[in-house]
């Protein structure tokens, strides 16, 4: 069952990525060769009548793409030169980069609605809800009620910000600055109690974060929208940790990686699946906008710069540098499942 939710997960979070570059390159009226499911050799494929696309599902469960025509360096003098990428207009072929990230946020957006719709609206504001005795937060001056507003003079305005400044100062003493209940703020330097749970190092403050629910359509609509952004906002500042060195790689998790989450989450109940599918949507979608070569935000980032220069980036150079690109890439997704391999021996 692992295997099989594993496949759905993932392949509703490619689908719709892919599904997204799909139609606006449908739309501005770019000849798509192929619309496939993950990588490898061909497992399935049909054609639809009157419809030049073939439609593929490929036997690693990874990725996917949409081949279309003109976007890579060979010619193809069957296809008409109007129906080519580089014949569209600037604003159509961003459309057809930005589409699938665009369509992953709308996903998760859709997804978290039906989280909350079902389990209520959890309020994502750092207030302390309660304070454990024989730890240090309980000879701090922190009180049930108080506003996490910054840790270590970074402001912390949802509680996934929180548990990530949490993570990157792990076992280090911290400056927590907090607003009480009469708007008066105190900082307080708390350091953790260093715990082993089931044979794990644990650092524990000894304080747990208010968990109100609010039920209804506008507070789950508020929360979609709320919890999309605040999930944007803190993988932008993972991968600014991970750049700085403030996060390793072994916090990233690669396919065998995301595998065990599958299984470990999906023991919890399918309204839990449901909300890593929207996560995980999230992550597809903020990776693919990064400026990287071979990612959507790296053909997004030629066409800035062909809108700056006033002309296209010579498509040769363009395109070796999207394959150098895409060999790091590779090399990183076999590191990082190294690194998942690793964790399964601990």
């Amino acid at each position: 069952m692992t295997f099989i939710y594993f496949i759905l997960v993932l392949g509703v979070t490619i689908f719709i990525h892919e599904l997204g570059h799909f139609i606006f390159a449908k739309r501005a009226g770019i000849y798509v060769y192929e619309f496939s499911l993950g990588m490898g050799p061909k497992i399935f494929k049909f054609n639809r009548k009157n419809d030049e696309t073939t439609y593929a599902i490929r036997l690693f469960p990874i990725g996917g793409f949409v081949q279309t025509a003109g976007e890579e360096i060979e010619e193809d003098n069957d296809i008409p030169s109007e129906r080519k990428l580089q014949a569209k207009s600037w604003l159509q072929r961003f459309l057809t980069f930005v589409g699938g990230v665009l369509f992953n946020f709308i996903l998760a957006i859709f997804l978290l609605f039906i989280v909350a719709s079902v389990t209520g609206a959890p309020e994502n504001k750092p207030y302390i809800e309660s304070i454990e005795e024989n730890y240090p937060a309980a000879k701090a001056d922190l009180r049930p009620g108080d506003l996490i507003i910054k840790v270590n003079k970074t402001r912390v305005r949802s509680v996934d910000r929180l548990m990530l400044e949490l993570q990157m100062n792990k076992g280090k003493t911290v400056t927590f600055e907090v607003k009480d209940e009469s708007g008066k703020i105190k900082k307080i330097k708390i350091t953790p109690k260093e715990e082993m749970q089931e044979d794990i190092k644990v650092y524990k403050y000894g304080f747990s974060i208010r968990n109100d629910i609010k039920k209804g359509v506008l507070p789950s609509i508020k929360f979609a929208f709320v919890k999309t952004y605040d999930l944007i906002e803190q993988m932008f500042f993972i991968i600014l940790a991970l750049f700085t060195g403030k996060l390793s790689l072994d916090n990233l998790a690669g396919p065998i990686g995301i595998y065990n989450i599958v299984g470990s989450t999906a023991k919890a109940g399918l309204i839990n699946l449901v909300y890593l599918t929207g996560f995980l949507s999230i992550n597809v979608g903020f990776i693919n906008l990064l400026p990287i070569p071979a990612f959507d935000g790296g053909k997004i980032l030629f066409l800035i710069i062909e809108k700056i220069k006033g002309s296209p980036v010579n498509p040769k150079v363009e395109n070796i540098i999207h394959a150098i690109g895409f060999i790091l890439l590779i090399l990183l997704m076999i590191l990082i499942t190294y690194n998942d391999i690793l964790r399964l021996f601990k």
